[in-house]
């Protein structure tokens, strides 16, 4: 009994470690702007884990936007409301699936490469040098990646939620032969801007802190051995899945859900 309170007090205390040294990191990483001679650096990462994802982000967006408005018209067609494809569509995509699913995407394809590349560094002992050069590499390597996340996955977010409601209107207009004024008009009228353009793309800013926050932290602190990397690329997208989850739940209960 006491090996295994001795253990989970063990456990307890290394996470309590690992969130301390994290909290450390971002803080330092991000305790100012970056320099005007930074920018380069930052504008590279913006397109490293922003430009390359498109591709993913693009792809999953109109299939999805085209499989939702599928679903829809089948159901709503039995009730005479198959006009209101667009605006069911439009709501699901701007408050859930656009920030959620392009913050999955993102966490898998750009996250876990953030992870990979400083987890490299730090094997190779390229961190190590920069630090007996006097170079800082928390602002020279983490907090580029960290600000070009931050500002990648909302610009995402807003891509996919064009591209899924385009996508949506293709199978609905051009398919199914739904009316296109009336996809149109019923959601100009219905979707609000703050309400529902607004607050989802603030749960995209908050996906994007914590997403390129796990990845940049994961890499970081790894056992500098290929096993190691594995380990947080690994962690890396399970964690960062799991957190996106729990934190729209909690985010659309306080946005949307009664006790608002």
């Amino acid at each position: 009994m006491m090996d295994l309170v001795r253990a989970l007090g063990d456990r307890s205390l290394e996470r309590l470690g690992s969130l301390g040294r994290a909290s450390v990191m971002w803080a330092a990483a991000l305790w100012g702007l970056p320099r005007l001679s930074e920018l380069p650096l930052v504008i590279r990462q913006i397109y490293n884990v922003g430009v390359l994802s498109l591709i993913i982000i693009v792809l999953s967006a109109f299939s999805i936007g085209a499989v939702i408005a599928l679903q829809f018209y089948t159901q709503l067609a039995r009730f005479g409301a198959e006009d209101a494809v667009g605006l069911g569509l439009a709501l699901v995509l701007l408050r859930e699936l656009g920030p959620v699913v392009t913050g999955l995407l993102f966490a898998g394809r750009a996250g876990s490469a953030v992870t990979a590349e400083i987890g490299l560094m730090k094997t190779t002992e390229q961190l190590s040098s920069m630090e007996m050069m006097g170079v800082d590499p928390l602002r020279r390597i983490v907090a580029p990646r960290l600000w070009a996340g931050m500002i990648s996955l909302p610009l995402l977010t807003a891509m996919f939620n064009v591209v899924a409601i385009y996508g949506g209107m293709v199978v609905a207009v051009e398919w199914l032969g739904s009316d296109v004024g009336s996809f149109w008009s019923g959601m100009q009228d219905s979707v609000e801007l703050w309400e529902d353009v607004g607050k989802g793309m603030v749960k995209s800013v908050l996906f994007a802190i914590v997403v390129t926050w796990i990845a940049v932290f994961q890499g970081y602190d790894t056992d500098p051995t290929p096993e190691g990397i594995g380990l947080a690329t690994t962690r890396t997208v399970v964690t960062s899945s799991v957190m996106i989850l729990a934190m729209d739940f909690i985010l659309t209960l306080s946005m949307y859900g009664e006790f608002k």
